[in-house]
């Protein structure tokens, strides 16, 4: 029973490790453990599992919540400075805002409560196809279509020229239409 458990929540594994890519700022990649994050993420949700199987419907929101608070204190303790809870907050708007993102790149025009569950899945099937994207591919696409880098600061910061970048997030681009035809 407690394997079940572990493989049920492992297919939130990319939903997680996205979202936390989306919310990092570059400049704290290479001093948070992102997969740490994530891992500790899924396990306070099997410890929670007797819980969650009475808000399975809301399971994605009480994920991104424990995902938050895992992120916010790897945050603080990278910076070793106290800071007020605007930044928590801000923290939190800006985790339910790139899962609306998803949520809104993954189905454009579907409005029904009905289609709460396909919706999770897309969202679910879209995370993996991101995971699946070469590194400096998601990359790219991270830094330009959610934190809103022009091109030029994207190649800087990836010591890249502008045309290797826009080559990039074109190849990612056509590698997440491609897994989403099939």
């Amino acid at each position: 029973m407690e394997m079940q458990r572990g493989h049920a929540l492992e297919k939130y594994r990319n939903y997680l490790r996205i979202l936390v890519e989306l919310q990092l700022r570059p400049h704290l990649r290479g001093k948070i453990d992102l997969s740490g994050i994530v891992q500790q993420t899924l396990f306070e949700a099997h410890q929670a599992q007797p819980k969650l199987e009475a808000i399975e419907d809301d399971l994605l929101p009480w994920l991104r919540r424990v995902l938050l608070n895992n992120l916010a204190d790897e945050i603080r303790k990278t910076q070793r400075v106290k800071r007020g809870g605007g930044r928590e907050i801000s923290l939190a708007c800006a985790l339910e805002q790139s899962s609306l993102t998803l949520e809104a790149f993954a189905i454009a025009d579907q409005e029904s409560p009905s289609h709460y569950l396909m919706k999770q899945e897309q969202i679910l099937n879209l995370t993996a196809a991101l995971a699946r994207l070469p590194e400096a591919q998601r990359e790219a696409l991270i830094l330009q279509h959610w934190h809103n880098w022009p091109l030029a600061q994207i190649a800087e910061h990836m010591g890249r020229t502008r045309a290797a970048v826009a080559g990039l997030i074109k190849r990612a681009i056509q590698s997440l239409r491609n897994d989403f035809r099939e």
